[in-house]
């Protein structure tokens, strides 16, 4: 019998198998929130030969993005970061499908977004309020979900762990998950989360997103608007990311 022949994802059929492969490549998975976390779990579920992908998120990328998220450079300054990781994704598996909503997901848009027609959900927004309207939508429509919690303000990007939500530690919007969860009723969260306690922003005298925000004017969402402007790098939230697509890859292949 000959040879099967090499394709991209040769590599990883040496340890998934074919029949993983398979099951990736017939999988639909919904990624909100295309930024320093969400995009790198998307590229490695793309690498990693998942055939369907939703990806949600109404922000456009900024310049100062480019510290840390894989789509943003000089060269995408401004357009719509589902735009952009939709090119990404099809330049390294033109076979997928991909579907980029320009979408802020929260009580006002879930309605207009179906989550019964996705295999995995990737949580990767950061505000509360739609993390809970995502998780409690989530389990209505019986499609398993995963969580990251806060990957901002930290510099360790070894202190990440996987666990249930009512399981985790040090993390403030764990700690604000699990409070309000357990009012809604939610019994079980898997999440990644940092037991790293955050560090606090530096303030100093160069110009900063409140005194010199550069977001295009009319943009929908203001770095004015946020209480706090968060500090970030360009190696921890990769890694909750790649954390986050680790898990989805390993439950879609051992789904039977």
């Amino acid at each position: 019998m000959a040879a099967e022949q090499l394709d991209q994802f040769s590599r990883t059929a040496l340890q998934f198998g074919r029949a993983g492969l398979a099951r990736l490549r017939a999988a639909r998975v919904a990624v909100f929130g295309i930024g320093g976390v969400g995009g790198y779990c998307v590229e490695a579920l793309c690498r990693s030969g998942v055939g369907a992908l939703a990806l949600f998120d109404d922000d456009t990328v900024c310049l100062t993005n480019i510290n840390r998220q894989i789509i943003a450079t000089h060269a995408t300054v401004g357009r719509y970061k589902t735009d952009v990781m939709k090119t990404r994704v099809l330049e390294i598996n033109p076979a997928a499908a991909v579907e980029a909503r320009h979408v802020f997901y929260g009580p006002e848009t879930a309605a207009g977004v179906d989550l019964t027609c996705y295999d995995y959900i990737v949580d990767a927004v950061d505000t509360v309020t739609a993390k809970l309207e995502l998780v409690c939508r989530a389990r209505a429509a019986g499609t398993p979900i995963i969580s990251s919690m806060g990957a901002a303000n930290k510099l360790d990007a070894t202190a990440f762990t996987v666990a249930d939500i009512y399981e985790t530690s040090v993390c403030p919007l764990a700690r604000v998950m699990r409070r309000q969860l357990r009012r809604l009723g939610v019994p079980a969260l898997k999440v990644v989360y940092s037991t790293e306690k955050p560090t606090a922003p530096l303030e100093d005298m160069a110009p900063s997103c409140r005194s010199g925000c550069v977001c295009p004017p009319g943009a929908a969402r203001h770095c004015l608007e946020r209480r706090q402007i968060p500090a970030s790098n360009a190696f921890v939230p990769p890694v909750a990311g790649l954390i986050l697509a680790g898990e989805v890859v390993k439950d879609l292949i051992a789904q039977r």
